[in-house]
């Protein structure tokens, strides 16, 4: 990406990342730095750093790290050369012209366009006789006009050939309606057809307006009863909701988390904006993180059938885990919101709102699905349940919490609090040590490296990627040591492969008078730069000096130094002899 280093260093001056990153983080200052809650994984304690000195963030909680093109890049889901006219147009500034590759840019707007003629196409299609099929369906759903003009569903024929037909007579190449998985290459290599083909379809929108892909709902009993786009330049299903577009607007901090798009529409229909939905998987944690820049409160608003009974199970500490507040809805007699408020004609929606009224927090939910598993007539299910009840109300990260709950359970089974108090102490103990070891755990195998693909090199030689990880450093933070350290070391002598890319990289940008970070989120995948923060921030606090600097190059001239297994076999017995008396020498010079 050869945009011109002074653009790119204005740029970063006119986007100051603390001003960048504040609407997205709660940013609170620690010396130097400003820190916060993550907003790429769920945390209870600030872990992400944000370096003002040099532009720079870092999490020490998931590895991500990166300058202010990089956070945009990745909050926002966009790639590098989007991220870049993002933060231009946040300046006022015009993007230099032709002096940049935007393919992959221009990709991404391609794909943008064909899927907004696929939605207007599908949504023609349904009101054509060829979609009555689909039309019905809906209306079957109780789905008004407005409604299906609201949300653009579309129907898609069973033709096969309908839709690309259609957008290459609107200038759309081939590889393109592939790239947006509108198109499927066929086996023979020759041609494409239709991705979705006789369905009901609904457009993903997103937080811009823009089409980023489509859900399918089958007219047969063929499976997969609802198909989805795969993931594309422009839509990552992990990392999407289905109507946040709408819920957004809706005026509430609260959002109502349905299992599916049918069910979305209906609530919505029903007066209640503020719904969304996954997109064909469970909830990950990237979504619940999106849901929390919108929402303080999720109400999960899953089926209550055994899978929805699972699948909110699972929701649950994914949402708390990302500071959310959770509540879970218990419709009767076990409908979904969509056949509850159908079940309940032109007072739908004011009983859906009771509903919604009375649901208990997640807490309670969870309390309530235990009662079912244990018979309170028997000792042994009273006891069983308690104990269960216990490892509950022990992971609240609230005392406050814990106690309410434990003095409500004690004074129902009339149970001596006290008694049940040590019972929370107990296990909190046992947690606290699991916690521990698997903290320990982590910190030998990020030592190690043992497990580390952007980076394999570490666990082979990790005395010697030690001293390299702290030169380099070094040499960004000094860049005036550049010429010094070019007397004593070569490239050649680092034994760690992404750290003499590293090196190399630094020290060629030093040399030709560049900043040596300005370019880097161009030049280095998000592995590649979750490393080199992850390196310069541990060595922030780190008061680099000459001498130190001498340590680091003096491991490297070791470690180099040391013979490899393949050395080893192709040495005559003198020259073994030779190495060996060196090595005994140099010992002998260090210890003196």
């Amino acid at each position: 990406m050869a945009f011109p280093e002074g653009f790119i260093q204005e740029l970063k001056t006119r986007n100051d990342i603390t001003e960048v990153v504040s609407p997205y983080v709660n940013l609170k200052r620690r010396g130097r730095n400003m820190v916060g809650l993550c907003p790429f994984h769920g945390e209870k304690t600030p872990s992400f750093n944000i370096y003002t000195e040099n532009g720079s963030f870092y999490c020490f909680g998931c590895g991500v790290g990166g300058d202010v093109i990089s956070f945009i890049m990745k909050i926002e889901n966009l790639d590098y050369v989007d991220a870049v006219k993002f933060l231009a147009q946040r300046a006022g500034m015009d993007m230099p012209e032709d002096s940049y590759d935007d393919s992959m840019s221009k990709l991404r707007k391609r794909i943008f366009e064909a899927n907004r003629e696929s939605a207007r196409y599908y949504y023609q299609t349904l009101y054509q006789p060829i979609g009555r099929e689909g039309l019905d369906y809906l209306h079957g759903r109780m789905l008004s006009d407005r409604t299906i003009r609201h949300f653009g569903l579309g129907f898609a024929d069973d033709d096969w050939s309908s839709l690309t037909t259609y957008l290459k007579s609107k200038g759309f190449s081939e590889r393109e309606l592939v790239a947006a998985n509108l198109a499927v290459p066929r086996r023979s290599g020759n041609g494409v057809f239709d991705r979705f083909t006789n369905r009901v379809m609904f457009p993903i929108i997103d937080l811009r307006g823009n089409v980023i892909a489509f859900g399918g709902r089958i007219m047969t009993d063929q499976k997969p009863k609802y198909l989805n786009t795969s993931d594309t330049p422009v839509f990552k299903k992990s990392e999407n909701l289905f109507s946040l577009n709408n819920a957004k607007n809706a005026g509430s901090r609260t959002l109502m988390l349905c299992e599916g798009y049918m069910d979305v529409i209906a609530v919505n229909q029903a007066g209640f904006q503020n719904a969304v939905a996954t997109l064909g998987t469970a909830l990950t944690t990237e979504q619940a993180m999106l849901i929390k820049r919108y929402a303080d409160e999720v109400i999960i608003c899953y089926d209550a059938d055994e899978a929805g009974q699972k699948a909110t199970a699972r929701a649950i500490p994914i949402l708390r885990k990302a500071g959310l507040l959770v509540r879970v809805l218990t419709i009767p007699n076990g409908k979904d919101p969509d056949e509850f408020i159908k079940s309940k004609g032109a007072d739908g929606p004011a009983a859906f709102k009771a509903v919604i009224e009375k649901s208990g927090n997640d807490i309670d939910y969870q309390l309530q699905k235990l009662r079912a598993d244990y018979d309170f007539e028997t000792s042994d299910g009273k006891v069983g349940y308690l104990q269960a009840a216990a490892r509950l109300i022990a992971s609240l990260s609230s005392p406050i919490e814990q106690d309410v709950y434990a003095s409500k359970l004690c004074k129902e089974f009339q149970v001596d609090k006290n008694a049940f108090t040590e019972q929370l102490k107990r296990i909190n103990r046992q947690r606290s040590r699991e916690n521990y070891r698997r903290e320990q755990q982590k910190i030998r195998a990020d030592l190690s490296g043992r497990g580390d693909k952007t980076d394999p090199d570490k666990a082979k030689v990790p005395r010697s990627t030690s001293a390299e990880e702290a030169l380099v450093a070094y040499l960004v933070r000094n860049p005036d040591s550049a010429k010094y350290i070019e007397t004593k070391l070569t490239p050649e002598q680092f034994q760690n492969a992404l750290m003499r890319r590293f090196y190399c990289y630094f020290f060629g940008r030093i040399s030709s008078g560049l900043d040596p970070v300005n370019n880097l989120t161009a030049d280095f995948s998000e592995a590649e730069r979750g490393k080199f923060y992850q390196i310069y921030s541990k060595h922030a606090s780190v008061a680099a000096t000459r001498q130190s600097l001498d340590e680091f190059i003096s491991v490297i001239l070791e470690e180099s130094a040391k013979l490899k297994p393949n050395d080893v076999q192709g040495m005559s017995g003198e020259q073994l002899n030779d190495y060996l008396k060196k090595l005994r020498e140099a010992k002998k010079r260090k210890g003196e």
